[in-house]
Formats: C-alpha cells, structure tokens, sequence
C-alpha cells in the first residue's frame, strides 16, 4: 500500500508524489498513514528546508479523500457497530491529523496542483504555505452532492475566500479553474503544467543559504509565474455576494430566483439537487467558521464526519455520484422544508466517542 504514496527526499526538498493515477490520487487511509510521519521527520530535519507535493498521471493533483471505501465498509458491516463504523472514525481521523500537520508545518510546503483538486486534495495543499495551479486545475468542493459537507477545514478556509464565494463553492459544488483559483486566494502561483517539472528541480537546486527557506521559495516560483486569465468567479462576484448572503438555505434559494439571471437559475437547479440535510449543515458550518480558527473548526469537522457519514444519505449519494453514475439520488428528507432545525443540530451535538483534541499550533 505504501506505493499509493511515493515519499524522497532530493537534497533539501522532500518530495511527495500521490501515486495512485487510476483512482485520481484519492487520498486512502493508508496514503495518510504513511504520509504523516514523513512530514513529521522533515519537519523536524534542519537539512530539509521544504516539502513539495505532486499528483502522478498527469490527470489529477487528488480527487479527495476515499470516501466510497467509507461507505461500502459501513454499508458491508451494518447493521452492527462495526469495521465500517470503525473506518470512518480511523480514516477521518487520521485526514484531519495531516491536514493539521500540513497547516502548522511551518517550512515551505509546496502543492504543485495540476488537474483534478477537489475535497481532500484541498486537504493535502491549502493548508500549506504555496499553491501552483496549471491550466488544466479543476478545483471544487461537492461533498453537498454526496451527502456530506465541506470538510478537511472547509469551515475555516471558505468563510475566508472573497466575500460569500466560499459559501456558493461550498453549497453548489462549483468548479472552478486556474483563474478562480488566483482570485480566490487559493492559488499562490500559476505555472503551465509542462514547466512543473522545472519548477521542481529549481527548487531542489535553489540557493537556500540565502534569506529565509520562504524567501528561497517566493523567488524561485516568482521566476515561473504568468497570468491566469480573468476568472469567471470573479465576474459573478457582486451577484454572488448578494444571493448567498442569507442565514438559510431557503433564503438563498429565494435569492437567487429573484436574482432571475441564467447563473442565478442553474445555481438554484443545482442546489435542488442536493443533499437537503447537507445543505443545511454546510451553510451552519461555514458560518460558524467566520469566527473560530483553524483548530477549533477541525473538533467541529470531525465531529460532522461522524454524524454525516453514518446517516443513509451518505451511502446514497455514493451510490448514484459514485457507484451507479445515475446521480438519481433519494434524500431522505426530501426537501430543505423537511430538514428541522434539530435535524442540523443534532449533527454538531457531542457523541461519545468523537472527540478529536489536537495540540494548538500558532494560529493562522
């Protein structure tokens, strides 16, 4: 299993190549478990002044984490608390531990995103402290399709995009590109993906004695920026901001009829078809993200990725995205108007057994 990960270390770069092209480089539990320790080891090396990772196969940085692996152990071992039950709280656990790791690294950490990044392959880059996007970045968050909600820190870094775009992203599922990336925030740098290759080795033979392993790494991706376009994203901006400004889901959809635009239509058409319950949930959780940092919306992260994972929306969305491909999914509840209030709480409530305590880093 360890070459679904490929872990060496070039002079004084680390490298991470996700190793699993077939599957999009979605991120397993075992990919976690052998990733962690590395970063720890690197941190903790002084010869190592940066880590840099890529996704192999040329057709995805990570499609995210392995979420229909979850869902088939939960349904294979139901009805009894079980393997399945026992996954998700390992593989969900041991995610949010390398994100954590990631976002307090410290050193330079380096995504080279080029392709497919959606879910936990957020996971794996934003939390670090440089983003290379290519023109071939398709960037998103559709966990609201699946029956889940926009986890390995959504709650912490959507609230913090440009004005409500992180929220639209996080309900709608949107993609974006290259350009939206830039302006969201999310990429630092955009390369063509044929010059990755290039940036890499400028880094491993970069002058690192010279100023700070941060400074060395801003000069060297400076030397291969170039301009990304103007974002789309961007351009819906003001609509955007004025449709998904609302403290529920129902006002939103409300928003956006009498918005009455063809983007504000299909946004609406897109929101029916997902997940009510997740909907709900997602919109709470980006709102409680405005006001708590990082480490504190992780505790709340985990403990949504028990609740959410164990309800039979989860499998059925992973059924009709991933499994059937007939994305005919049967919600239950149905509609947002079936949805209660103690239905998305009870969501967030403490259960025993789902604590997720990490240390505190310096908060960013």
């Amino acid at each position: 299993m360890s070459d679904d990960v490929l872990l060496e270390t070039r002079g004084p770069v680390g490298v991470v190549t996700l190793n699993r092209p077939k599957a999009l480089n979605a991120l397993n539990l075992a990919m976690c478990r052998v990733l962690l320790p590395r970063l720890e080891a690197w941190a903790a090396d002084p010869e190592v002044k940066a880590v840099v990772i890529r996704g192999a196969g040329g057709r995805a940085f990570c499609a995210g984490g392995d979420v229909r692996a979850v869902a088939a152990s939960v349904v294979e071992a139901a009805p009894r608390e079980s393997a399945g039950e026992r996954l998700s709280r390992e593989f969900f656990r041991a995610e949010y531990s390398l994100n954590h790791r990631i976002h307090h690294f410290g050193k330079p950490y380096v995504s080279l995103v080029d392709g497919i990044c959606m879910g936990g392959g957020l996971g794996l880059s934003i939390h670090g402290s440089h983003r290379v996007v290519t023109e071939r970045l398709v960037l998103a968050m559709p966990e609201t399709a699946i029956g889940l909600f926009p986890d390995v820190g959504g709650g912490w870094f959507l609230p913090r995009f440009p004005g409500e775009s992180g929220t639209y992203l996080g309900l709608t599922g949107a993609r974006c590109n290259a350009a939206d990336a830039m302006w969201l925030g999310y990429g630092t740098h955009f390369v063509e993906s044929a010059r990755l290759d290039a940036v890499l080795d400028a880094l491993v033979g970069a002058p690192w004695g010279r100023g700070s392993a941060h400074a060395v790494v801003d000069g060297v991706l400076a030397d291969f920026h170039a301009d990304a376009g103007t974002s789309v994203l961007a351009t819906q901006h003001a609509a955007i901001d004025r449709c998904f400004a609302a403290e529920r889901v129902e006002d939103i959809q409300q928003a956006l009829e009498a918005e009455g635009s063809t983007w504000a239509q299909e946004s609406w058409a897109t929101l029916l078809r997902m997940c009510p319950t997740s909907l709900k949930v997602s919109l709470r959780q980006v709102r409680m993200g405005r006001t708590r940092g990082y480490d504190e919306m992780a505790g709340v992260e985990y403990r949504l990725s028990q609740a959410m994972t164990a309800r039979a929306d989860f499998r059925e969305g992973i059924r009709a995205v991933l499994v059937d491909k007939d994305n005919k999914p049967r919600w239950h509840p149905g509609t947002l108007g079936d949805v209660s209030d103690a239905d998305v709480e009870a969501c967030f409530a403490p259960l025993e057994g789902d604590a997720f305590a990490l240390p505190t880093g310096p908060r960013r």
